[in-house]
């Protein structure tokens, strides 16, 4: 063999284990994004893979047994043999919230839906969109579970009878300004079909009340200064509602519109001497032509005199609340208030109070089984066939996980 053919032979030798140690080598792996935690909104945060947006997912499952009014024999539940004295509740619930920082401040997503089946079978189960907005440096857009005007809305649950502050849902354009040390001003123009009663012109061959309310033409206008500190909150805040008129029938005049008013204030002083998350709060309000914002048990704006002309009614309440720690597994919250409101004349003229107290028992975070008692009388000055005295109590025992 030649030199020449054995170098050949050599250097062939040489590509070949080359070759095949190059074949052996591990391939390098995909790279992967591992969801990592947020902390910079609080616990249960994290990114968005391949974002800079944190989310959090939460929900829960709320079970309810009602005991619907007792309070006399004459009612319809207890007090007749077709009424539902006793019903049940199941209510499920999906959170999602998505932040991201931007230089113009805080961007926000959140959206809260409930999912609630009632006794009756699944024909009565409904979905509903408690809130969903878009937050955008101070700027709010959406359907909010509160209004700008509400602040206090209760110590108890609440979710049989309402508890007599203004707690209403309502979509909303708002701008809320920071000044700093916990103070804040908002303002907001909010869907105003959320927030009316009615506007009575008499009554029909049935004894109901004729509501003359018109369509909605201009959103109310909502207020409000905050502050925010350690020993606790306090809001003032003010409403402007428009109660638009219409003709009750073909023929009929055409009913003026007025414009009616709220104002209110409220505080709520945290009581760590007493127990650890202990609070007392107290809320006071005033309206005319408004009168959901005192209590969203008042369901009159005003009333029709002379035919075309709106006379708005005239309502204020108070009440306040109080929540306790008995330990760190047992709490308690109560509420009570009082409301009134005068119409022209006094035939829808009512007085309404509420008390409201429960008991929970909490083993483990999130997690809570208790009951409630609730309790609602309306007195009317001069009540009739369709406007009458009433007193309505009411009970449930409440099972829950929230996450």
């Amino acid at each position: 063999m030649t030199t020449k053919l054995v170098l050949a032979a050599a250097a062939a030798g040489m590509f070949t284990a080359a070759g095949a140690q190059a074949a052996d080598l591990p391939v390098a792996p995909e790279p992967v994004n591992y969801v990592r935690v947020c902390d910079a909104y609080g616990s249960g945060f994290f990114y968005i893979p391949g974002t800079e947006t944190c989310l959090r997912i939460g929900g829960g499952m709320r079970v309810e047994f009602r005991f619907n009014d007792f309070a006399d024999d004459g009612n319809s539940n207890w007090g007749t043999r077709d009424g539902n004295a006793t019903t049940t509740r199941a209510r499920a619930y999906a959170r999602f919230d998505s932040r991201t920082a931007t230089e113009y401040g805080l961007l926000r997503t959140y959206v809260d839906l409930w999912f609630t089946g009632d006794s009756g079978g699944s024909t009565n189960a409904k979905v509903t969109l408690k809130n969903g907005f878009i937050q955008f440096g101070g700027f709010t857009f959406g359907r909010l579970g509160h209004g700008f005007f509400d602040f206090y809305t209760g110590d108890a649950w609440g979710s049989m009878l309402d508890q007599g502050f203004s707690d209403h849902e309502t979509t909303a354009f708002a701008y809320t300004y920071g000044f700093g040390n916990g103070v804040s001003a908002s303002l907001s123009i909010e869907d105003a079909t959320f927030s009316r009663g009615k506007l009575a012109n008499g009554f029909d061959a049935d004894g109901n009340v004729v509501d003359a309310f018109g369509g909605h033409k201009l959103p109310d206008l909502v207020a409000n200064v905050r502050i925010d500190q350690g020993w606790g909150a306090a809001q003032v805040m003010g409403a402007l509602h428009q109660v638009n008129g219409k003709g009750s029938k073909t023929g009929a005049p055409v009913v003026d519109s007025e414009v009616g008013f709220a104002i209110g204030a409220g505080v709520t002083f945290n009581l760590p001497m007493i127990a650890p998350k202990d609070s007392v709060s107290f809320q006071a309000a005033y309206a005319q032509g408004a009168a959901q914002y005192v209590s969203s048990n008042l369901d009159l704006d005003g009333v029709v005199k002379g035919g075309n002309t709106v006379d708005t009614t005239t309502a204020w309440g108070i009440g306040g609340g109080f929540k306790h720690y008995w330990t760190s597994q047992l709490t308690s919250g109560f509420s009570a208030s009082y409301a009134s409101l005068e119409a022209f004349g006094n035939t829808y003229d009512v007085d309404q109070w509420a008390v409201q107290g429960n008991l929970a028992w909490q083993p483990v975070s999130g997690f809570l089984m208790g009951v409630e008692l609730e309790y609602l009388n309306e007195t009317y000055d001069h009540p009739s066939a369709n406007l009458k005295d009433d007193d309505d109590l009411v009970g449930m025992f409440r099972v829950q996980r929230m996450f």
